[in-house]
């Protein structure tokens, strides 16, 4: 493995799916601004998911709507501006 090619900062970081609540605590170097306290009564640094295994639909064997982000909102804002 290379030297000084990999991220220095890894810390233990809480990922939480916001289309159903579901957090795990993994290592990470992803960049957040925002922190939760843990089970563990720790708190880390979170960073907020879409989707993850627990809502995707290959993973749960069903379809689920999930517009957390506001998608149709944004796509029309984007599109919108190419139009004028």
């Amino acid at each position: 493995m290379k030297k000084g090619i990999h991220p220095d900062n890894y810390r233990l970081v809480v990922f939480k799916d916001m289309s159903n609540d579901y957090a795990f605590l993994s290592k990470s170097c992803a960049p957040s601004k925002d922190s939760i306290k843990w089970e563990d009564g720790n708190e880390y640094p979170l960073v907020k998911l879409e989707i993850s295994h627990k809502s995707h639909p290959f993973f749960t064997g069903k379809m689920q709507f999930v517009d957390t982000a506001g998608r149709v909102d944004k796509f029309r804002n984007r599109y919108a501006k190419q139009k004028k």
